[in-house]
């Protein structure tokens, strides 16, 4: 069910404010208490009846939020700056008095908080693929923004407290809120591991947009409640027993439930409430590691373990640092019963995350914080690198090498969409990430209203809108300072591949001019303009007409070659001549399909083709194809070494091709698989293939020190087929590598 913390005081009633902060005396001191009351006293005064966008008065809004970071034990600064949080939505607002009144860090989480306010989710309108891949931006960004991880503690609790308030509010603001909530706050949460905060945002989050669902199953979980309540203390008694009677000193107690969580396993494993097997569940703590191990011993030795349901999270801990032992029983009465199991201070983790390392000591330094609380923060900064965002495990592992949150920005185009750029950035990298024709007709930028100059350095979190020149004008392209390192205009590496390639666009366009000028020359002079250029082309060899002049252009034919093909054109008996003497290539395109595979070749009607062996290649790979001698076309991948080589060799058998219309048919393809070889390995990765309708026609394994290296020959219908079994396959225990060959 939703966690409940205690009730925020009302704001009309200053004596329940004192008697709430007498309430803290066993936690804060008699001066934090002092000032945190100051502050309210002057969020009071300034505020009045002013109302936030979700219509809670600000003043409930500041109280609201203290109360949730004050059950945390928050430091006193975190508790001063709630106190504040509506200051900056008024004119005037000075931070300077603020930290002059309160100190310099009250006031920077009130600003830093301010700027998380002006992030909004992504609109309702996005698809479901575009608004999951910009509420991710969207997290890193609320991040990398932040100087003081306290903000975002801060900016939980106040989300918190909004969704609180709009669950008697309006319905409207209700959804919107629970979807902002749902996409951006609650996995925030989840990943700075502050789980009390989690559980309850996802919780209400779930009562705004699917109420009838919340309400079902709060009455299935209410209607087992008595049934539950006496299971668990018969278990809590037992287990108490068993654990003092192999001398271990636990705390033992039933574990929540959150709905939200029961309604997740609902979905995913297509069942009904009675079929999950942490309904009924207990906690216990310990003091040490090897406690927890003696505990989960005394717990198999009580009941049957379920196979497969135990998780060994202390030694393979989650990649928010959540450390605990998962294991699921046949408990008493033959019903499934889930036992987790911990440290205190692994327990004091999984509570509060990040913010247990903020957590208020009387005794503790003036700012509050853990001694090495900065390795921890830095850690944090590199695990938050988002491996669930980036499918292919190589490409993960680099990401996190390169450490995201020191080299990139994140900031907002004027529709509210979140654009990732390297550090340093320019409003010129900006309107090259958005678009490349944007790119080309920057001509000046706002960022945040203002005009800027275009090697203006971007922050996180500026919104900026570009001006451009009208396309098709002449002032419709880069200039060429733009590649000047030493102005700064470019940045990114993808801006300035782009500058350039525009200007080598221009120059070969210059140059296929130039040369279409000198062939229409040579045509004069032989008395042929009436021929066709393609043709002429062709018979020079190239597939392109525009490649033909450039090569002229750039003296890579002479005058000689474009002689002799004009004159094998214009004679009727070369067209008679043999087919071998024909070229292989001509420049008319057309869309015929393939004989075999629904293949499109440039230029060729009804020719068998077939898919090379050597490369194996499968829609949507890039191909291309081979002419050969009586076997009609192979199709290679363009990648594919043994085409780099005929290419080099003769590049006149080469041919384009695409694969047309898609086609219910398989296409085989290689892969490799390499892991720690172990008993059940294969069947493993056959039982993966066979869930994807993956057929295998081949297979060859070979071990070698303790590590497998497995070759596979599948039939997929797809390349995007293949690339999710690969990335399951990765996730298999034992392997490390899976990829195609």
């Amino acid at each position: 069910m939703v966690a409940v913390t205690q009730a925020a005081p009302q704001a009309a009633a200053p004596q329940a404010v004192a008697a709430w902060l007498a309430s803290l005396a066993s936690v804060y001191t008699e001066a934090d208490r002092e000032r945190i009351a100051a502050a309210h006293e002057l969020a009071r005064a300034r505020l009045g009846d002013a109302r936030g966008p979700d219509g809670e008065p600000l003043i409930e809004t500041a109280l609201g939020t203290a109360t949730i970071l004050a059950a945390q034990r928050l430091d006193p600064d975190s508790l001063t700056a709630a106190m504040l949080l509506g200051l900056p939505a008024l004119p005037g607002f000075d931070a300077a008095a603020i930290g002059a009144a309160f100190g310099s860090d009250v006031a920077t989480l009130v600003t830093g908080v301010a700027r998380m306010d002006s992030v909004h989710a992504v609109a309702a309108g996005a698809d479901a693929q575009e608004r999951a891949l910009q509420a991710e931006n969207l997290r890193k960004m609320l991040l990398a923004m932040v100087e003081d991880i306290r903000v975002v503690l801060i900016k939980l609790a106040e989300r918190t407290q909004a969704m609180r308030w709009l669950m008697a509010g309006d319905e409207g603001r209700r959804r919107a809120a629970g979807r902002e909530v749902m996409d951006v706050y609650a996995p925030l949460a989840n990943r700075l591991g502050v789980w009390q905060l989690k559980w309850e945002l996802e919780d209400l989050s779930l009562r705004a947009l699917e109420p009838d669902e919340y309400r079902r199953i709060a009455r299935l979980l209410d209607e087992r409640r008595q049934d539950r309540e006496r299971y668990i203390d018969n278990v809590l008694a037992v287990l108490k027993r068993e654990l003092a009677g192999v001398g271990l000193a636990a705390e033992v107690s039933g574990r929540p439930k959150h709905i939200y969580s029961i309604f997740n396993k609902m979905r995913r494993k297509r069942s009904g409430i009675e079929a999950l097997y942490d309904i009924r569940a207990v906690r216990i703590l310990v003091d040490t590691v090897r406690d927890c191990y003696t505990a989960l011993g005394v717990v198999h030795q009580l009941w049957t373990p379920l196979p497969g349901e135990f998780d060994d999270y202390i030694a393979k801990p989650k990649a928010n640092n959540y450390r605990s032992l998962h294991t699921a029983v046949i408990g008493p009465e033959g019903k499934a019963l889930e036992v987790q199991i911990r440290t205190h201070d692994m327990h004091r983790h999984s509570e509060y995350g990040v913010a247990a390392h903020w957590r208020y000591k009387e005794a503790a330094a003036p700012t509050g914080r853990d001694a090495g609380f900065d390795d921890k923060i830095a850690w944090l900064r590199q695990i938050l690198d988002w491996k669930d965002a980036v499918a292919d495990t190589g490409e993960w592992l680099s990401a996190f090498k390169s450490s995201l949150f020191t080299e990139s920005i994140y900031v907002l185009t004027p529709q509210g969409k979140v654009i990732d750029l390297p550090r340093d950035s320019t409003p010129i990298d900006f309107a090259y990430a958005v678009h490349t024709g944007l790119g080309h007709r920057c001509r000046g930028a706002r960022v945040d209203g203002q005009m800027v100059p275009l090697d203006y350095r971007l922050r996180n979190g500026q919104q900026v809108e570009i001006i451009a020149a009208k396309q098709g004008s002449a002032a419709a392209g880069p200039s060429r300072d733009w590649l000047n390192p030493d102005l700064g205009y470019v940045h990114s590496h993808r801006a300035r591949a782009k500058v350039r390639q525009w200007f080598k666009a221009q120059q070969h366009e210059a140059t296929v001019a130039q040369g279409r000028t000198m062939v229409e020359r040579e045509l004069a002079r032989l008395g042929q303009t009436a021929l066709k250029l393609d043709a002429v082309a062709a018979k020079a060899g190239f597939a392109k007409a525009d490649d033909f002049f450039a090569a002229f252009a750039r003296d890579d034919i002479g005058s000689k070659d474009v002689q002799t093909a004009i004159t094998a054109v214009a004679q009727p008996a070369a067209a008679a001549a043999p087919a071998e003497a024909q070229p292989a290539v001509i420049a008319k395109r057309s869309r015929a399909t393939g004989a075999d595979h629904g293949i499109l070749v440039v230029g060729v009607d009804r020719l068998m083709t077939g898919l090379a062996r050597c490369c194996k290649p499968a829609p949507p790979d890039p191909i291309v194809g081979f002419v050969t001698r009586g076997k009609g076309i192979t199709i290679h991948r363009a990648g594919c070494t043994n085409v780099a080589r005929i290419r080099a060799r003769e590049p006149e058998r080469l041919i384009d091709a695409d694969w047309g219309e898609p086609r219910e048919e398989v296409f085989p393809v290689d892969i490799v698989v390499e892991a720690s070889d172990r008993q059940g390995l294969l069947r493993d990765l056959s039982e993966l293939l066979a869930r994807e309708k993956i057929n295998v026609i081949a297979v060859n394994t070979a071990t070698r020190q303790h590590q497998a290296r497995m070759a596979f020959t599948l039939e997929v219908q797809s390349i995007a087929q293949l690339q999710r079994a690969l990335r399951l396959a990765g996730d298999i225990p034992g392997v490390f590598s899976a990829q195609r060959r």
